[in-house]
C-alpha cells in the first residue's frame, strides 16, 4: 500500500475510439487513483464494432518506448494487455527480467468475443511463460481461462473458480476470475490465490450491450488500486465495484453504433457532486412555486400548499439523484451485494438513537398534546420496532453493527437535525425531520414493486413500504403543514432550507454504501 500516485504503466494495444486498449487503461488507472503511462504493442484500428485492422510497430521501436519510460520515471505497476504475438511478448518479457516492477496485472487477450482465437499455438504458450515469470495477478474473462488451463469453458461460476484455482496453484499467480460471460443474476469475481484462497467479490448483471474494454479496464484498474489499498481482496472489491458503475452507467454516453465503452467516470463525477459545496442549483428559486418544468409526482400526497412546495423543491433538485443511485436500484433489483447492505444497516442503526432523541426533543417543543404525544410515539418506534429489523437482520446474518464505524455522513446527518430541533424554531424542526419519513417512504414504495418473496432485502422493503410506516409519513407531513401553515415568512424561509439540506444528507446516506 502506497501513500503517493502510484505511477502505472500500461504496455498494450489502442483503440482510437477510446473505450479499449491503452485509452481505456489511462482512463481506469486514473479514475482509480494512479497516474497512468502507455507503451503501444499494437495500433489498432478498431471502433465499437470491431476490428478493422493492426499494425504491429517494430521490436526495436517496442523496445525504445519502454527505455524512453523506464529511463525516466520509476515505474510502480505494469498492466499488460494485447501482446499478439511471440515476439512481441519476448520483447516485453525480456524488459521486465531487467526492470523488475513491483505489481504486474496480464489480461490475457487471447479470445475474441466471437469465440475466436486471438493468438497462434506459440503465442499462447509465450504468453503462459511470461505469465509464470512476471505476473502477479492474472485477469482472464470465462474462454481465455479455459485456454490457459487447457479446459471447456467453465459452465458456471463454481466450475470457473475452480479453473481459476488449479492455475493459480500451478502457476504461482493469483487469479481473478470473472464471471461476466456466465448468465444470471450476477456477473461476480473471485480473488483465488496460490494457497487456495478463495474471496468472492458479488457484482450484479447489468443488461446492456455496452461492455467494450471491460477486460482492460478492469486490469488496468485493479493494477492501481493493488498499490493504493491495504490487501489485494480490497483492491479487487474496488475494482469490481467501480467497473460495475461504469457500466452501468454506459448506455448514456451514446458512443458508437456497436458495443460502446463504459463510463470510465461515472465515479468521479457522482463523488465531486457529493462533495460539493453548492450541491444544489437555482438556489434563489427555492421556495417558489415551479412552474416551467413537470415535477415528479410523490406516492404519498403533501397535506397542503406549504408541504406541496418542500416536495417540488426535492422533485426537481434531489429525488432524481436518490432514484438514480446504483444502491437503489441495486436494492430493487434484489442484486445489491451483502457487504454494501450490511454497511448501509449498520450506519441507519447508528442512525436511529439520535435520530430518536431529535424526535424527542420536537415532542418536547411541539404546541399541542397531540402533537407531543405524536412525536413521542414516532421516537419510541424507531428504538423499539425500526431497530428490531436491524437486530434480527444482524442476528439471522452473524453480523454486528458495532463491527462498522458510525461513518462521517451518518454522523453529520444526525448532528444536523439534532442541532435543528434544539436550537431553531418548532416549524424549522418539523421540517428537519420530515425527508426521513417522507423520502424513506417514497424509497420504500419505489422499490416495493419489485418484493418478491424470494427478495434478499424483503424484511426492509416490508417495513418501509408498509402502511404502519407509510401512515408515519402521512402524519408527518400533515403536522409540517400546520406548523408551516403557522409559521411566519421567515420560519418558512429557514424551515425550507432545513428540508433541502436533510433530502441531501437523505442522498448521501444511501449512497455511502459506494464511497467506501
Amino acid at each position: 500500500m502506497t501513500s503517493q500516485q502510484p505511477r502505472v504503466l500500461s504496455i498494450a494495444g489502442t483503440d482510437p475510439t477510446g473505450g479499449a486498449g491503452i485509452q481505456a487503461d489511462l482512463k481506469s488507472i486514473a479514475a482509480a487513483g494512479g497516474y497512468g503511462m502507455a507503451v503501444v504493442t499494437a495500433l489498432v484500428a478498431q471502433n465499437t464494432r470491431g476490428v478493422r485492422e493492426v499494425h504491429n510497430p517494430p521490436q526495436e521501436f517496442l523496445t525504445a518506448q519502454l527505455d524512453a519510460v523506464f529511463d525516466d520515471v520509476r515505474v510502480d505497476a505494469v498492466k499488460i494487455g494485447m501482446l499478439g504475438d511471440p515476439a512481441t511478448t519476448a520483447t516485453v518479457s525480456s524488459f521486465l527480467a531487467q526492470h523488475p516492477v513491483p505489481v504486474v496485472v496480464v489480461d490475457p487477450v487471447m479470445v475474441a468475443t466471437s469465440g475466436d482465437r486471438l493468438l497462434s499455438s506459440d503465442a499462447e504458450d509465450a504468453l503462459r511463460q511470461l505469465i509464470r515469470d512476471h505476473a502477479t495477478m492474472l485477469t482472464p474473462n470465462i474462454p481465455e481461462l479455459a485456454v490457459l488451463t487447457g479446459s471447456a469453458p467453465a459452465p458456471d461460476f463454481d466450475a470457473a473458480v475452480a479453473q481459476g484455482a488449479s492455475f493459480a496453484t500451478d502457476t504461482g499467480v493469483s487469479v481473478l476470475v470473472k464471471g461476466g460471460h456466465l448468465t444470471g443474476a450476477h456477473a461476480s469475481n473471485a480473488l483465488v490465490t496460490p494457497a487456495g484462497e478463495v474471496h468472492v467479490i458479488e457484482v450484479p448483471r447489468v443488461d446492456t450491450p455496452n461492455t467494450h474494454g471491460t477486460g482492460c479496464s478492469l486490469s488496468s484498474a485493479l493494477a492501481t488500486r493493488l498499490l493504493i489499498d491495504a490487501s489485494p481482496n480490497a483492491a479487487a472489491e474496488w475494482a469490481s465495484h467501480w467497473l460495475h458503475e461504469a457500466i452501468r452507467n454506459a448506455d448514456a454516453l451514446h458512443v458508437g453504433g456497436g458495443h460502446g465503452p463504459v463510463d470510465h467516470f461515472h465515479a468521479l463525477r457522482r463523488r465531486a457532486s457529493a462533495g460539493s459545496t453548492r450541491p444544489w442549483a437555482e438556489t434563489d428559486r427555492w421556495h417558489e412555486r415551479s412552474t416551467d418544468q413537470q415535477t415528479l409526482l410523490p406516492s404519498i400526497a403533501p397535506a397542503g400548499e406549504h408541504t406541496r412546495r418542500l416536495w417540488e423543491m426535492a422533485a426537481r433538485l434531489v429525488w432524481p439523484q436518490i432514484l438514480g443511485l446504483g444502491f437503489v436500484q441495486d436494492l430493487r433489483d434484489g442484486t445489491l451485494a451483502r457487504d454494501d447492505f450490511d454497511f448501509y444497516l449498520a450506519q441507519d442503526a447508528h442512525y436511529l438513537g439520535d435520530y430518536s432523541r431529535a424526535l424527542s426533543s420536537l415532542s418536547a417543543k411541539a404546541p399541542t398534546a397531540d402533537d407531543q404525544v405524536w412525536w413521542a410515539h414516532t421516537a419510541q418506534q424507531a428504538i423499539v420496532a425500526e431497530q428490531e429489523l436491524h437486530r434480527t437482520w444482524f442476528r439471522d446474518h452473524g453480523t454486528d453493527a458495532e463491527s462498522s464505524p458510525t461513518s462521517p455522513v451518518t454522523l453529520g446527518y444526525v448532528s444536523f437535525l439534532k442541532a435543528q430541533v434544539a436550537l431553531e424554531d418548532y416549524p424549522v424542526g418539523v421540517a428537519a425531520v420530515l425527508p426521513c419519513f417522507w423520502l424513506y417512504a417514497e424509497v420504500g414504495l419505489y422499490l416495493a414493486g419489485s418484493n418478491s418473496p424470494e427478495h434478499a432485502y424483503r424484511a426492509w422493503l416490508d417495513t418501509y413500504s408498509g402502511d404502519e410506516y407509510v401512515n408515519e409519513a402521512r402524519g408527518a407531513i400533515a403536522r409540517a403543514e400546520e406548523a408551516l401553515a403557522a409559521a411566519t415568512q421567515a420560519q418558512r424561509r429557514q424551515a425550507a432550507d432545513a428540508f433541502m439540506h436533510a433530502c441531501y444528507y437523505e442522498r448521501d446516506f444511501f449512497d455511502q454504501a459506494s464511497r467506501r
